[in-house]
């Protein structure tokens, strides 16, 4: 279950689904390092994973977040639901609204991690379910590929220390 709430600035994008942000106050800033949850996008040498951590950049790229975290993973960054000021939307008046996993799913740039869908609410597993039944139906992103291969395999086969 997500609860701890932060509003921070997201300073870099590790790859599709990781991202850094500067929190706190000037003087007492702390990086962190989030992992979006309930998503897995393709690892950056991976095909699509350039792309996809390219997607992440638009959507969140120096723009303040809203995270939701949970638990922290096995390196070390904590799960959030992060979400920022829809594009063409002033920082200062927008409402954060937009969820970066979401946005995700959407483009076709990353599958549902259904193994954590208890840990959603049953409107935002919807939400998500339905995201990526429709970029697969639309043939976006990585599932224009005939036979995408997902993150969790693609790291079985190619295993790279952290």
């Amino acid at each position: 279950m997500l609860s701890a709430a932060l509003i921070c600035l997201v300073v870099a994008i590790s790859d599709g689904d990781t991202l850094k942000v500067r929190c706190g106050e000037p003087g007492a800033f702390r990086q962190l390092t989030v992992r979006l949850h309930a998503v897995d996008a393709p690892e950056l040498n991976q095909p699509w994973g350039r792309r996809a951590k390219q997607a992440l950049s638009r959507i969140a790229y120096r723009k303040e977040a809203r995270l939701d975290c949970g638990e922290v993973d096995r390196y070390q960054r904590l799960v959030c639901r992060v979400r920022v000021a829809p594009e063409g939307c002033a920082e200062a008046r927008c409402p954060k609204t937009l969820d970066a996993g979401l946005g995700m799913l959407t483009l076709g740039l990353a599958w549902w991690a259904r193994g954590y869908a208890d840990e959603q609410p049953p409107g935002e597993r919807s939400q998500y379910a339905f995201a990526e039944h429709e970029a697969k139906g639309k043939r976006a992103g990585l599932w224009a590929d005939r036979a995408p291969v997902p993150p969790w395999r693609w790291r079985a086969e190619h295993p790279h220390p952290r």
